[in-house]
């Protein structure tokens, strides 16, 4: 009978730890830089927290906190990831140079063609080859946006020598590299002091894409938005990166780790890319219902931006490999990889 009472007993207790263990609930906090209006939130955060909790089934919860309401600045982002104090963040690899030398050649002229979705998919097909810049976090996705226009707040351009000692806005060292290259001045700052920055007079403009004019209400201070036809449309683009704390992601059980690894794939990259590809037509809606007007450019100006940016890719290979990278194979792998996917 002791024996019989023994095994209930037993068997009660592993199905409560078997209960509990089920019913184990993880709050995870996501912190970002745009406002929670902004598409990365709205369009991609939200749904994918969203699909996961209902996976989930309430087991992981999130709170989202937008604008940097956890304190600090952009480029603080990488790093409050990779210490612990923000479960998840959506940031900028090049908010922290060199920390990641490798996914910047998806930023290099002539690599982005336009399509968010195509580069997206071409990042995920390469992405044993950027692995290396990745190993202090655990990568949720890497994604870029539909690509950079230049939006300016009084002198219209055309072609590379209209935009000769202008003061441009861009968030990344490659970014500052092109700008040079067609002898205008970059001005380096996260994208949420572009209104500011513009209003004051600090630079002429900015190169972004149209998803953020309205979050940032950039159509009250642009007078001309300029991109080119078709493909190769845009002045190339920004890297982002989704990411989670290596030693959360690591301490969840293994059913719950098995949810977001599913979620966090090819078929998310291709969704990200669908959803910034999405949202352009709405800025340039809106730039030209406001004091402003969307330039395309022909293919022969918008030539004379990329010839004289080609300088950039000989400058980043030779860099590369100071640093033991094969930069040369990166950059045709890269570029073969994103016109594969490239309509």
């Amino acid at each position: 009978m002791k024996q019989i009472t023994k095994l209930l007993a037993g068997a009660a207790v592993a199905t409560m730890v078997s209960f509990g263990a089920h019913a184990q609930e993880v709050t995870l906090t996501v912190h970002h830089f745009l406002g929670p209006k902004a598409p990365a939130q709205s369009k991609m955060i939200e749904p994918w927290a969203k699909k996961i909790e209902e996976e989930s089934n309430g087991r992981i919860k999130f709170e989202i906190f937008p604008s940097m309401s956890l304190g600090g600045n952009p480029p603080e982002l990488y790093r409050q990831v990779r210490d612990g104090v923000a479960d998840i963040v959506w940031t900028l690899p090049g908010y922290t140079p060199g920390v990641f030398p490798r996914l910047e050649v998806f930023e290099l002229p002539g690599v982005h063609l336009g399509d968010a979705r195509a580069t997206n998919l071409a990042m995920w097909d390469l992405r044993d080859e950027y692995a290396e810049d990745l190993t202090d976090i655990h990568p949720l996705a890497v994604h870029v946006h539909a690509g950079q226009a230049i939006h300016l707040t009084s002198k219209e351009v055309r072609t590379v020598d209209d935009v000769k000692g202008l003061k441009l806005r861009t968030p990344t060292r490659t970014g500052s590299w092109v700008i040079e290259s067609w002898g205008a001045e970059p001005v380096g700052m996260p994208v949420p002091a572009l209104p500011q920055a513009m209003s004051l007079g600090v630079v002429d403009g900015g190169l972004v894409p149209f998803e953020v004019v309205p979050p940032l209400k950039l159509a009250e201070l642009i007078s001309y938005s300029v991109e080119g036809e078709g493909v190769n449309s845009r002045f190339g683009t920004s890297t982002f990166l989704f990411a989670m704390n290596k030693d959360r992601y690591e301490s969840l059980p293994d059913d719950l780790k098995e949810i977001i690894d599913r979620n966090s794939g090819r078929d998310f990259a291709a969704e990200i890319g669908d959803v910034f590809n999405g949202v352009e037509e709405v800025g340039k809606r809106m730039v030209n219902e406001g004091k402003g007007q969307v330039v395309q450019i022909t293919a022969a100006e918008k030539a004379t931006f990329d010839d004289a940016s080609a300088s950039v890719v000989d400058r980043w290979i030779e860099e590369a490999k100071s640093n033991g990278i094969d930069g040369a194979k990166l950059v045709e792998d890269a570029k073969t990889a994103v016109q594969s996917h490239t309509k």
